[in-house]
């Protein structure tokens, strides 16, 4: 049995982090009990890195472990062979198996981070959806409607648009909603754009005659670019095992819009002390320096405040004594990734020449140097290539 919570822990645990929670009152009544519930989140492998914005349900599960839940936490790797098409205006490409088992076997120690993994169950889903037969899937899709489908705000966009939806996109919902029939799953977390999956899940559960399982919906913490959602795809996201200057220089490029949504989510402050930076912020405090608290508060969660003293020290070396030229050339550009903007900038003759000098550790974005040759550019950007050569992207 788990440990029974009280009013003021549900309230807590289904607050901060979490926009809509179905099926509330069963799980509510389950956490007074102490009835053992067992928690499920997905993990997309497409890339090796779990994300602030992965952070968000993570924490809630971290509190759920406390008070002796099971907690199941899934690397969807058959379900990559896809591509989640939520939130997508276009059909995503599938990755090949070995890119996806070189992600997730990054997945444990990163998880470790914020969950004790010695009492998780961490599961491929290609152990049960790769032992489906053609006639399993099929009376499972019975169970699903293609109208009910494309109501999917993302397909729906799509067949208006006339832009192609492909068969096997149609499956994804049904694959993931699997996932909670085979783990037997009491609640899933994730992020607002899964509901409509997460949902599946509850629906193939009732029709299968097992208990259907709570869903728990959170806000979409946006990446650095201030308008998509944080996301390993779009390269605009935080990974939680960067190094501490670049998780400092990353936070400090978000818009200024973004300071207290970010405190909110991905930080541990009290709301109390959260309500002590807005009023700061309303009062007329430089928001660059509610930026470098912000950027402390999240780097002591994943490194030490040693460590994010160091990153503080290391960025206003850079940027507040102003150790870049007084005049940087301005630069609009097409490319849309690292490696093909330093081409297009002149600050490489190939591709291979770029993916060289990053992992050479040669290029700096807003002074830190970059590890990522894929990541995402975005207008406001200094880019420097060893000591000498700087471009800002406008």
């Amino acid at each position: 049995m788990a440990k029974k919570a009280t009013e003021e822990q549900i309230k807590e645990i289904l607050g901060r982090g979490v926009a809509n929670v179905i099926g509330v009152e069963r799980l509510t009544d389950a956490l007074k009990k102490g009835e053992t519930l067992r928690f499920k989140m997905g993990l997309d492998p497409t890339s090796p890195d779990i994300h602030l914005g992965h952070v968000v349900g993570l924490r809630i599960l971290g509190k759920m472990q406390e008070l002796g839940h099971e907690i199941v936490v899934i690397v969807g790797d058959y379900t990559a062979r896809i591509g989640d098409p939520s939130g997508r205006s276009k059909t995503r490409p599938p990755l090949e198996p070995a890119a996806i088992d070189a992600n997730a076997k990054t997945y444990l120690a990163q998880v470790g981070k914020i969950l004790d993994v010695k009492k998780i169950e961490l599961e491929k889903n290609s152990k049960w959806l790769s032992k489906l037969t053609f006639a399993d899937l099929i009376k499972l899709a019975a169970n699903f409607t293609v109208a009910r489908t494309l109501e999917r705000d993302d397909f729906a966009k799509r067949y208006k648009e006339g832009v192609e939806i492909y068969l096997h996109e149609l499956l994804y919902p049904l694959m993931q909603a699997y996932d909670s029939v085979a783990i037997n799953a009491s609640v899933e977390l994730g992020g607002t754009d899964q509901t409509f999956n997460m949902l599946a899940g509850r629906e193939l559960q009732k029709k299968m005659g097992l208990p259907e399982q709570a869903v728990i919906s959170c806000p979409l913490l946006v990446g650095l670019d201030g308008v998509n959602k944080m996301s390993k795809s779009l390269g605009n996201y935080i990974g939680i095992t960067e190094s501490a200057e670049s998780m400092y220089g990353k936070v400090m490029s978000i818009p200024d819009a973004l300071i207290l949504n970010y405190f909110e989510l991905a930080t541990e402050m009290s709301m109390e002390e959260i309500a002590i930076v807005k009023k700061k912020l309303d009062e007329g405090e430089n928001p660059r320096d509610i930026k470098m608290w912000l950027a402390r508060e999240i780097i002591k969660l994943y490194h030490s405040e040693k460590d994010a003293q160091k990153a503080e020290e290391c960025f206003i070396k850079t940027f507040q004594k102003k150790e870049t030229p007084d005049e940087v050339a301005e630069k609009t550009i097409k490319s849309k990734i690292l490696v093909d903007a330093l081409v297009e900038v002149g600050f490489a003759s190939s591709k291979t020449d770029a993916r060289r000098t990053v992992e050479q550790g040669g290029v700096k974005i807003d002074g830190i140097v970059a590890e990522d040759p894929l990541l995402a550019i975005r207008p406001g950007m200094l880019i420097q290539k060893g000591k000498r050569f700087f471009v800002r992207i406008v």
